[in-house]
């Protein structure tokens, strides 16, 4: 009886392995792009239970959870120590060419603010950008953060989509954007390092695919493709870092960095990943830093969690544009380009459904 049972899981593991090649938005099927190490961890507790299978189950088992564990493995190896960086790492020096970004989805019915504040104090950031901040944590933060990063950009909603940007260093030109839907924000701004060059920094949190949300991600996908297009079209120094409710590992970000051009700190050095913080079997890199080839590296952190769903991430990138030989940039080609084109306009004409 055991050996069918672990065919059928072998061929169901292998079916939700391949949803997400589907060329659709639903959310249950773009969903299926989260979880790809814990599918490859059950694939691979599968293929060893098969061993003691009778065939021909036995050939049907291993031939699904091999096939699973291939697929899955492509996606995700990129993202672990086996394969190369795609951020070259800094060199020692360069300081005022470095800035440390400090990113925290706090949950809006979270209110250890104290946490967060003392993790922000310990580690001394250049910038700090809160994601789901309402009123209640805009006036904890502003007490806190208002004397030593007084450059800020403040927007506290109640609908889980409240964003505040506090720096010390000079920003220039912010605004606040709402590119794909009314009542989801994006922060664009300029950034004057303390060597007095300028780069350019968006600060994103699009609204994920999920029941209760949306019932699909074009608006997600749409609003991280716009924002591709717009660093394509102007290929400066820049920095994207918010929640994308997106792994870096799925269609939709993988597309946003061949057609912006932007690489991925992680890529070669770990997952980092920032959700869910209350149950470590379940958790994705949700929360990110992408940087144009003008920077390198200094260090990535994954911080202590405080109370929220999410941990914060901490970056310290350096702005070293004669190293921007150095790397492979993605570029997305002809096809890509018009699938871009397609998704943003789709997103900005068809209202979202929930």
């Amino acid at each position: 009886m055991l050996s069918p049972i672990l065919a059928l899981l072998g061929l169901l593991l292998l079916g939700v392995t391949l949803l997400p090649r589907l060329p659709v938005t639903w959310w249950w099927i773009r969903a299926a792009e989260f979880p790809r190490l814990q599918l490859a961890a059950l694939a691979l507790a599968i293929l060893l239970a098969a061993w003691w299978s009778e065939p021909p189950w036995s050939w049907i088992t291993r031939t699904a959870t091999l096939a699973t564990l291939v697929i899955q493995l492509a996606y995700i190896l990129p993202w672990t120590r086996f394969w190369p960086v795609q951020v070259q790492g800094a060199e020692p020096g360069h300081e005022r060419r470095c800035l440390t970004l400090l990113i925290a989805n706090v949950l809006t019915p979270n209110r250890n603010a104290e946490g967060l504040v003392a993790l922000i104090q310990r580690h001394d950031p250049d910038m700090v950008l809160t994601l789901e901040s309402d009123a209640w944590w805009q006036a904890r933060l502003d007490e806190a953060l208002d004397a030593d990063w007084p450059h800020a950009v403040k927007i506290p909603l109640d609908n889980l989509y409240g964003m505040h940007l506090y720096s010390r260093l000079p920003l220039v030109d912010p605004r606040i954007e709402w590119r794909i839907q009314d009542d989801i924000p994006s922060i664009e701004t300029g950034v004057t390092l303390p060597c007095g060059e300028e780069i350019r920094l968006h600060a994103v949190h699009p609204r994920p695919p999920a029941p209760g949300e949306s019932e699909e991600s074009l608006w997600r996908d749409a609003e991280l493709l716009l924002i591709g297009k717009q660093i394509h079209e102007n290929p400066v120094p820049t920095l994207v870092a918010g929640d994308l409710n997106d792994v870096a590992w799925s269609r939709t970000t993988r597309l946003f960095c061949r057609v912006s051009g932007m690489l991925d700190p992680r890529r070669g050095r770990g997952m980092f990943s920032t959700f869910h913080a209350h149950y470590p079997l379940l958790r994705w890199p949700l929360d990110h830093i992408f940087t144009s080839e003008h920077f390198t590296l200094k260090a990535l952190r994954r911080l202590p969690g405080f109370g929220s769903d999410h941990f914060p991430i901490l970056a310290t990138l350096c702005h070293r544009p004669s190293r921007a030989d150095e790397h492979d940039t993605p570029e997305a080609d002809r096809d890509e380009h018009h699938e871009a084109r397609a998704t943003i306009r789709e997103g900005k004409q068809r209202e979202q459904e929930t």
